[in-house]
């Protein structure tokens, strides 16, 4: 199973700011705030990532938001854990199963929401840029079903 790594957190850690140490109290987050940076290489390049709470490479609650440009496309995988999902702009589309087939997907456009079980298979792609916040319980992992999609494989510990 691919998981974060030391990586990911460093990155999670650099793009967290002001939200990371907050879990008890009220946070406020503005648009201008949002500190952007590389997803990590367990995804598809091109992706931007920004942590709003929390850590996702940690057990306990994370917000995230992902940034995906036109075009981009996640292989049939799955997560440990539970994810809710909600479009923020433009529209994402999932299928569910492990065979990548557009034709399944279903659109789901700016203010959408979806709920996806642990350790249900699916995919997902954009036509064009696309902004979703992903919330969860950590460790955030994706396990590709074929390991030939595995985008940038993380080296071995």
């Amino acid at each position: 199973m691919q998981r974060w790594g030391t990586m990911v957190a460093a990155v999670a850690l650099a793009l967290a700011g002001p939200a990371l140490g907050q879990g008890t109290q009220a946070t406020f987050v503005f648009p201008k705030e949002i500190r952007w940076g590389p997803a990590p290489p367990n995804l598809p390049a091109g992706a931007q990532l920004a942590v709003l709470q929390g850590d996702p490479a940690k057990s306990g609650a994370f917000v995230v938001r992902l940034m995906v440009p036109g075009g981009y496309r996640i292989p049939p995988h799955w997560h440990s854990q539970d994810e809710q999902l909600t479009v923020i702009s433009g529209a994402l589309y999932l299928g569910m199963g492990d065979r990548y087939d557009p034709g399944t997907a279903r659109g789901l456009p700016a203010g959408g929401f979806h709920y996806l079980p642990a350790k249900a298979h699916h995919f997902a792609y954009a036509k064009k840029p696309t902004v979703v916040q992903i919330n969860g319980n950590g460790p955030f992992d994706i396990t590709y079903i074929n390991p030939a999609d595995t985008p940038r494989p993380q080296p071995k510990p």
